[in-house]
């Protein structure tokens, strides 16, 4: 026995392991808080609010991922988050209207629309929990739901401690 070469029954295992940081859109993350254009914070004056946004110089959101807050108790139209992303349409790859975590769940859900989860079609398939970015749990649901379609299981965590979340019956 002592003898005996360890083997790695998960390596030779059919069992494939997605990680949702695969997923992850690199690019820096910016923040606007409309708050600043309002006079006193709080009160959106049309006139004021566009000749503000329109003298803003908006290179340096070039290439990022933005969202749009207001940080007051501000009541603001909706055209005024609209205006603001028509100003950043030919710099920004993605603007929504939210905080940070909105931005990430955003770009997570559009990530795992555009997967292709019919390669995992009748394989044992792990989606790994660990991650070093923070992931959107809606991610996770999202990705379990498409790959439902086509694995013959699903499971979350590590190979080592995985827990089952579904099997496909006979």
């Amino acid at each position: 026995m002592k003898n005996q070469p360890i083997i790695n029954r998960v390596a030779n295992s059919a069992l494939v392991s997605i990680d949702l940081e695969d997923l992850y859109q690199p690019g820096p993350r910016l923040g606007i808080d409309l708050a600043q254009w309002l006079l006193e914070g709080i009160v959106l004056r049309e006139k004021d609010f566009r000749k503000a946004v329109n003298s803003q110089d908006w290179k340096k959101y070039q290439g990022a991922y933005v969202y749009l807050y207001c940080s007051t108790d501000a009541i603001l139209p909706g055209w005024a988050y609209m205006f603001v992303s028509l100003q950043l349409g030919d710099f920004a790859k993605k603007v929504v209207v939210g905080d940070e975590f909105t931005l990430e769940n955003t770009l997570f859900t559009e990530a795992v629309r555009d997967f292709d989860a019919s390669i995992y079609q009748d394989k044992p398939v792990i989606i790994k929990g660990c991650a070093k970015r923070e992931i959107p749990p809606n991610a996770y649901v999202l990705l379990a739901q498409k790959l439902q379609v086509y694995a013959k299981s699903i499971m979350y965590g590590e190979a080592c401690s995985a827990v089952p979340m579904f099997k496909r019956q006979k």
